[in-house]
């Protein structure tokens, strides 16, 4: 099976992710969690927050996580490489 080609693609897996986190005026709408629940947890009162345990995944879900900051609809997710 073949994966993604292009320059995108390795731009991503070039670029490693050190750090996630969430700025003030999260509208907890859960998009992130259901894209990479292994990073993101929306709670009711605090909006969603980054696990204690997320960088574990920042290698495997990286494509992922840039994918719930790029679709964030208020654009809170940071991501840091």
């Amino acid at each position: 099976m073949a994966g993604p080609t292009g320059v995108w693609h390795y731009v991503q897996r070039v670029m490693a992710i050190r750090k996630v986190s969430i700025e003030e005026g999260c509208i907890a709408c859960n998009l992130c969690m259901d894209l990479v629940p292994e990073v993101f947890l929306v709670t009711g009162d605090q909006g969603c927050v980054v696990k204690e345990d997320a960088a574990e995944h920042f290698d495997s879900k990286a494509a992922d996580i840039r994918q719930a900051a790029a679709d964030c609809p208020v654009e809170v997710i940071k991501v840091e490489d």
